[in-house]
């Protein structure tokens, strides 16, 4: 597909705006707008919903997002380089993209959108992780999105649809599942982006649950997560140390072998230990 709403190709942008992607910003474009439109899709109906964009680059996935009907577009870019491409699609797309030049940890989304949200983006490399990890653990639940639909390297998307047992399961694992459904929903290899990365990439789609799986206070869950899989290869009852006065009973009293490591551990195991914790 050469384009999809008039605007020129991806690659003929990026000749004439000078766009080299720089490592520093954890850029790799991704040029296809047929991969790009198909990522938009996997959003779901856009047609009466505010999406998120952050890094939308030279705006493979702008243009995608667009054509598929979102009401409204707010793409946070940090290279100003790509501002003036965007500007030609916002001009293609009269009042649905806004662009905000900055970096998307410390920019309030907020204050541009209207409900319902959706979050979809070809994340940088560099930022992608701490991000999820925010739009996961927000003060309140439910969140402000109501689904994301988020591009990472294959390993990093492995270890957050990951289940027990598994060598990927882990932190992301478990804070994903307790408040969303995940799912690997696209596989991308290396040669889809310019430049080529080292490693493969993955789109995962998660879905806001209105409540978390099972109740546990979170800042609590999330430093007996942390805890646990900093140490992943000791024992709990030596990874948890410090925790709580009588750990191994509360460890028992959850469900939990106190020889058990991290990784055999499933999600409702730690939310009841979180509580047993909680309770003092």
């Amino acid at each position: 597909m050469a384009t999809i709403d008039g605007l020129p190709p991806l690659r003929d942008v990026i000749t004439q705006h000078g766009l080299s992607a720089r490592k520093s910003l954890g850029q790799n474009f991704l040029l296809d707008l047929n991969l790009t439109a198909k990522i938009a899709r996997q959003a779901g109906d856009l047609s009466n919903c505010d999406v998120l964009e952050i890094g939308p680059g030279p705006g493979g996935l702008t243009r995608g997002l667009l054509a598929e009907g979102a009401r409204k577009v707010l793409a946070i870019e940090k290279d100003h380089r790509c501002l003036a491409p965007l500007a030609e699609i916002a001009a293609a797309y009269p009042d649905r993209l806004e662009v905000i030049e900055g970096d998307a940890l410390d920019i309030d989304p907020l204050a541009y959108l209207t409900p319902p949200i959706r979050i979809a983006a070809n994340l940088p490399y560099n930022v992608g992780t701490e991000l999820l990890v925010r739009w996961l653990t927000p003060p309140q639940w439910p969140p402000f999105w109501q689904s994301l639909t988020l591009m990472f390297q294959r390993e990093v998307a492995e270890r957050i649809v990951a289940q027990p047992g598994s060598k990927a399961y882990g932190r992301l694992a478990l804070l994903a599942s307790w408040r969303a459904d995940a799912r690997i929903v696209i596989s991308l290899p290396p040669e889809a982006f310019t430049p080529a990365p080292k490693v493969s990439s993955a789109v995962v789609h998660l879905t806001a649950l209105p409540e978390p799986r099972y109740p546990a206070d979170p800042k609590v869950l999330e430093r007996v997560v942390a805890k646990a899989f900093n140490q992943r290869r000791k024992m709990l009852r030596a990874a948890l140390k410090g925790l709580a006065p009588d750990l191994e009973d509360r460890l028992i009293a959850s469900g939990i072998t106190p020889t058990d490591r991290a990784e055999t551990v499933g999600l409702e195991q730690f939310c009841a230990l979180a509580r047993n914790i909680t309770a003092g």
